[in-house]
């Protein structure tokens, strides 16, 4: 366990002199060197972006002729290099029209799709693991429609009951599916990153909502 925090403890010093906005920046710095997600150029939606960190290293990766859109609940900072643009949305209501709006140009789909998204956690594993999948298969309905044929994925889950079908499913949209633990994630943890590779170009599209039934009045 000493071992461990003074790792966790190296990280975040490391984070602070580097001008990273969290630890959490080395994470996804493991991911890519590992797993060759980002390239210079690409065109990238980062879910789950706040504070920021991740944004950083995705600048620095995709270059100048990349481009990054951030999007959160909350609102992120300012200060990050100029190819980032942030949204303070709800992923849920993402859609090439509204990104289309907010871009103020025409939508194109996005080369990587990442997401460090997680639920607000309540303490109890199996009801935050649940979140933390029913979050992954909202980045996988969205790489239906906004990630391009051949598009990677990343995105964070807590492990547990539902995981081997959310890796079932993963495998059934990717050539490539493995999951990865950086070692700047925390060893009690149960945080690991499905690393997807590859988008079959036949990826199913989400389903539709069943329609509300009709309501009658007088």
């Amino acid at each position: 366990m000493a071992a461990q925090r003074e790792l966790h403890d190296f990280f975040f010093k490391e984070a602070k002199r580097k001008g990273y906005r969290s630890r959490a920046a080395y994470k996804l710095s493991e991911i890519d060197d590992k797993r060759d997600v980002l390239h210079k150029g690409d065109f990238v939606l980062d879910l789950g972006a706040a504070p920021g960190s991740w944004l950083q290293i995705i600048s620095e990766r995709i270059g100048e002729h990349g481009k990054v859109i951030g999007v959160d609940l909350k609102a992120i900072d300012d200060g990050l290099p100029n190819n980032v643009v942030t949204i303070q949305e709800d992923v849920n209501l993402l859609t090439p029209q509204n990104l289309t709006t907010v871009l103020g140009t025409r939508f194109r789909e996005f080369d990587v799709i990442l997401s460090d998204m997680a639920p607000s956690t309540t303490g109890t594993r199996t009801i935050d693991h649940h979140g933390s999948v029913i979050l992954c298969h909202a980045a996988l309905d969205l790489s239906a429609t906004l990630l391009k044929p051949h598009g990677n994925l990343v995105m964070k889950v807590l492990e547990g009951e539902a995981y081997p079908e959310l890796l079932k499913r993963c495998a059934n949209c990717f050539d490539s599916v493995k999951g990865f633990k950086p070692k700047a994630s925390r060893a009690i943890s149960t945080e690991m990153f499905l690393v997807c590779l590859n988008r079959n170009e036949d990826m199913p599209k989400p389903l539709e909502p069943a329609p509300a039934p009709p309501t009658s009045g007088w």
